[in-house]
């Protein structure tokens, strides 16, 4: 059995237009952990507008980064995502086994 596991929250501040990645959403970590090829969902207002999304990259200024801390400003390109917009949140989440009782 599978449960998901949320990692971590980021809220979109600006969005960047990529000729090769796609849109870029410039985020700011709420908290948790955000981390490069983990599974993601956008939510707008706490509805979920696009789910089992994966985060394609990740970027701490102009590094390349593997994982955010909370209280960190990061770059998340999640592809071509059109419906994303500033003040959007951006959730990570993996799924985990659970053992059975």
């Amino acid at each position: 059995i599978f449960e998901e596991f949320v990692l971590g929250n980021a809220e979109v501040r600006e969005i960047f237009k990529s000729s090769k990645a796609g849109n870029i959403a410039g985020s700011i970590v709420k908290d948790g952990i955000i981390r490069r090829n983990a599974k993601a969902r956008i939510m707008r207002n706490d509805q979920i507008l696009v789910d089992n999304l994966t985060i394609d990259s990740l970027k701490r200024f102009k590094d390349d980064a593997t994982e955010v801390k909370e209280g960190f400003e990061c770059g998340i390109g999640v592809g071509n995502m059109k419906e994303l917009q500033v003040g959007d949140t951006i959730q990570i989440f993996e799924m985990r086994e659970k053992k059975r009782a």
